[in-house]
């Protein structure tokens, strides 16, 4: 039988709040694109038909109860890592990595999925293993077999930006479940001698892209291209900024990817101080409604995966954000609701969709 209290509990906050930033996207990318005039169809149009989907399956997301979901995280998990393998073997490869399936009518892009599958098995694990002293490095080896395969993978493609958000999202959870000092002073030097190790794993390119966040006046019309106009765009908007289509950066096409990973670039430039920090405003609202939500949640593993979810928009925010003002190094993570990418959209929503069925839910034991 139907609860009305599901409607009566429908989190009309939460969806506003994405359709704003999504809606401002749009309208930012319909700007970033106004120069790309070989497009059959626009980059705009197309970002508002993954919208419409992505709604659409947060909407069908919150028909069911969430905590079935921690029956299938497992099956989740292995179809995710599945996909991994298989885009490593015959995925679609563009600028040097196999990072996407090709189903014909759209691309898939499997690191995507796994930051979903990866929050669902985590929260179910920390959910039935909870240590109300905080975890110690033996208990916490399962899940780091987990992790570790996914992250391998991706890293094959390659692809470290979505290798670090997975780790991001993980450590994030991993904090709000409780872990030992000991344990955390552990994991901080097992992480530095990983990424001294890793630094000789990298590739060519990938320690191209660190140097130059160290010092990118060093390759200005090359490795450090990015990082320079994305500076001023950002800066030459001003207090007010420039104005709607306005910016000399996008529109002289001065700026590159400005319609995926430096999307904010472009909105800074035409809207200002004034609209980014009204945009960032936003976004800071969302990621404390969602930490509302999860401290409201009815269970534990609903507390977790709103968690996960809200540390998954929260570190793709602060990363995007440190490149494009030269905080980070670059290292292609999109600003989410904001950039363009089918993926990075649903998977988004589908986030979104989880957030709203653990807050509907919040007074069913």
């Amino acid at each position: 039988m139907f609860d009305r209290r599901l409607v009566s509990n429908f989190d009309w906050v939460l969806l506003f709040t994405v359709l704003l930033l999504a809606g401002a996207g749009i309208i930012n990318l319909f700007s970033a694109s106004s120069s790309l005039h070989s497009m059959a169809t626009p980059l705009y149009l197309k970002q508002l038909l993954w919208l419409s989907g992505g709604v659409t399956i947060a909407l069908l997301i919150c028909l069911f109860d969430y905590r079935h979901l921690e029956h299938f995280a497992v099956h989740f998990y292995g179809l995710s890592v599945g996909m991994l393998i298989y885009v490593l073997l015959v995925g679609k490869t563009a600028m040097g990595a196999a990072r996407w399936i090709d189903l014909g009518v759209f691309n898939v892009q499997p690191g995507e999925v796994i930051k979903i599958a990866m929050i669902l098995l985590l929260a179910r694990i920390f959910a039935k293993t909870a240590n109300p002293l905080g975890y110690n490095l033996v208990e916490l080896w399962v899940p780091a077999l987990w992790l570790f395969l996914p992250v391998v993978l991706i890293l094959k493609e390659p692809d470290l930006g979505t290798a670090v958000m997975v780790l991001f999202i993980a450590g994030t959870m991993l904090l709000f479940a409780g872990i030992k000092r000991a344990t955390l002073i552990s994991l901080g030097i097992i992480g530095v001698l990983v990424a001294i190790a890793g630094w000789f794993g990298l590739h060519d390119y990938q320690r191209a892209r660190i140097r130059t966040f160290m010092n990118p006046e060093a390759d200005p019309l090359g490795s450090g291209y990015h990082i320079i106009q994305s500076k001023i765009a950002v800066g030459s908007g001003g207090f007010w900024g420039k104005g709607f289509v306005q910016g000399t950066q996008s529109q002289l096409s001065f700026l590159p990817e400005r319609h995926t990973d430096f999307a904010f670039s472009v909105f800074a430039e035409e809207w200002g101080f004034v609209g980014s920090f009204t945009l960032l405003f936003v976004y800071l609202f969302l990621i404390v409604w969602g930490l509302y939500i999860a401290r409201r949640a009815a269970d534990r593993f609903g507390l977790f995966l709103a968690v996960g979810v809200t540390a998954m928009i929260f570190w793709h925010i602060v990363v995007n954000l440190g490149m494009v003002i030269g905080l980070l190094p670059v290292v292609g993570v999109p600003l989410p609701l904001f950039s363009y990418g089918g993926t990075s959209m649903v998977t988004t929503m589908i986030g979104v969709g989880l957030l709203m069925n653990v807050s509907m839910r919040r007074f069913m034991f």
